[in-house]
């Protein structure tokens, strides 16, 4: 007998969980339980305004940086480096194995390489006419 099934489109929070929780319960079976933490850090200027910062998450042995902005007026300046040492520095921390991201091919693909990212891959027409890079970085640890 054929099953019939329906399927249905669209933000449900209940049938996200179970499928969250049945895939992370088929990885925990093969690899052990892993858990996603956070992490976020930002650059003040001395009236307190944020003018630059990180965040994303470390999971499965690697940190993800969701997000890496600088202030116009601050690109050039260091900080996106200061910030990528930091977030490397957290990397190490929780014992990472590397530092994952991704930026479009009209924004700051030079400025990743120069910081030691190598590309992995491109997603093209991400938007149209542009491509999506993804890079990555191995986490050395200071006492090698």
């Amino acid at each position: 007998m054929t099953q019939k099934f329906r399927f249905e489109a669209g933000e449900n929070s209940q049938a996200k969980a179970v499928v969250e929780k049945g895939l992370e319960d088929f990885n925990a079976q093969l690899i052990g339980q892993r858990y996603y933490t956070k992490f976020e850090v930002y650059a003040r200027n001395e009236s307190n305004a944020v003018v630059a910062g990180a965040f994303g998450q470390s999971g499965m042995d690697w940190l993800y940086i969701d997000y890496l902005w600088v202030e116009p007026s601050h690109r050039g300046s260091g900080l996106g480096a200061r910030l990528l040492a930091l977030a490397q520095d957290e990397a190490r921390a929780r014992q990472c194995v590397g530092v994952f991201l991704y930026t479009y091919s009209f924004q700051a693909l030079d400025f990743y390489r120069k910081q030691g990212f190598s590309v992995m891959g491109a997603l093209d027409n991400c938007p149209a006419g542009h491509q999506r890079i993804y890079l990555s970085k191995p986490v050395v640890s200071h006492e090698a």
